[in-house]
């Protein structure tokens, strides 16, 4: 099902804070408009979809969402360069650094203390109950995603 490594595991995160370690705020992306304390702040929106920050979409809405969006965020396929944000992800303020990467450090620190199982049926405010094996795909997409984009 899916081609990325699981961020349940210690190895992955481990990897992946070697990463975010490397980048700085002076670091410019290979694609996009964000800056990289931007992007520490949007990836993060991620993991508060997960605690429930966000309200569910419109059932008519979550039922399009599930049926043309969610194949592309859960799926095996890489996310393209300059792919569309939804409304929820957008970050146009400027952010402090320091403070979005400690956030970002915690979130996976709490995900890989929490472990798969937590997140087995867990509501997506956009694509409804996702398995384990969905939101780790989505966890780990989308920021190596982005850790690609500023060359991390």
């Amino acid at each position: 099902m899916s081609n990325f490594p699981s961020i349940f595991l210690s190895a992955t995160v481990n990897q992946l804070k070697q990463r975010i370690d490397a980048l700085s705020p002076e670091k410019k992306p290979k694609w996009g408009k964000m800056h990289a304390a931007q992007m520490l702040a949007h990836v993060n929106v991620q993991f508060q979809m997960s605690e429930g920050a966000f309200s569910a979409q419109p059932a008519p809405v979550r039922f399009i969402m599930r049926l043309l969006v969610k194949p592309m965020v859960v799926g095996p396929k890489p996310y393209k360069k300059n792919s569309p944000t939804a409304g929820a992800f957008k970050v146009a303020e400027a952010q402090d650094f320091e403070e979005q990467k400690q956030k970002l450090l915690s979130n996976l620190n709490r995900l890989l203390e929490r472990g798969a199982a937590h997140y087995e049926g867990v509501d997506s405010p956009s694509f409804g109950k996702l398995t384990a094996k969905e939101w780790e795909t989505l966890f780990y997409k989308h920021l190596d995603h982005h850790l690609q984009q500023f060359g991390v």
